[in-house]
């Protein structure tokens, strides 16, 4: 008989806050469990990993994204579509699918005219967040506004021009926090010139990251954008603080 089952035997037997500490502990003592794994363009291992109810994607050892904190990127996909609200037919790209906490937030935010892309580089990304046997994002995936294409987000973005009002890019953990080099384009000054001529006059770009980073704020303002700096919160409710990079032209 496992810690839950015993537990759920005696609760109505335990003070409140006994109950709730131990319920704590049990979570705590749970493997992580390995959902899938796969390799990243670069060799890497990337993994799906579950945890009491909560999903990981890891590449080795290091967390790239958890279901546990999303709050951050949802207000990416506000503070990125609020000049759109009321367009009748906007184009929002998305670079990096994540859980799909960005794309749900930047669908509640646009009306049934919308377009919505979203350019994930990794395949076995795609494939864990659209089984529906999984709390995930199938269902925001299948939404007639989206379209889900299984490609560098930077390949995208230097094949547009003028074409996005809204550009949202959470691909990595930030400027200066890169899980795969490769990233590193668009975040320099060729990068961010690729990314103002994808955006249409009065367009907006978000960077996500996990950290600030005030060089690149300039390299932005640089590269033509208005530039403002935010933070939001990594949890719903507390947690540690993320760093959005707003870019308006």
């Amino acid at each position: 008989m496992e810690a839950g089952e015993v537990l759920s035997i005696v609760e109505d037997k335990l003070q409140p806050e006994v109950l709730a500490g131990l319920r704590g502990i049990i979570a705590i003592l749970k493997k992580w469990i390995t959902l899938g794994q796969a390799l990243t363009p670069d060799g890497q291992t990337i993994s799906l990993l579950e945890h009491d109810g909560s999903y990981s994607i890891r590449v080795g050892a290091a967390e790239l994204m958890s279901t546990r904190q999303h709050a951050s990127e949802e207000r990416m996909a506000e503070l990125a579509c609020a000049h759109v609200r009321e367009a009748r037919a906007p184009r929002v790209l998305i670079g990096g699918l994540g859980f799909g906490f960005t794309l749900r937030a930047a669908l509640s935010c646009v009306g049934p005219g919308a377009q919505v892309t979203v350019a994930e580089l990794l395949e076995a990304v795609i494939a864990w967040n659209a089984d529906a046997a999984l709390p995930l994002a199938a269902s925001a995936m299948a939404d007639p506004r989206v379209t889900v294409l299984h490609r560098d987000v930077a390949e995208v973005i230097a094949e547009s021009r003028a074409a996005f009002d809204s550009i949202l890019l959470d691909v990595d953990n930030g400027p200066d926090a890169l899980t795969a080099a490769g990233n590193g384009r668009l975040y320099d000054a060729a990068g961010l010139h690729r990314v103002r001529a994808a955006l249409r006059p009065g367009g907006c770009v978000v960077f996500w990251s996990v950290a600030p980073d005030a060089a690149f704020a300039q390299r932005m303002a640089r590269a033509g954008f208005a530039v403002e700096v935010q933070h939001a919160r990594a949890r719903p409710n507390g947690g540690g603080w993320h760093t959005l990079f707003l870019g308006r032209l």
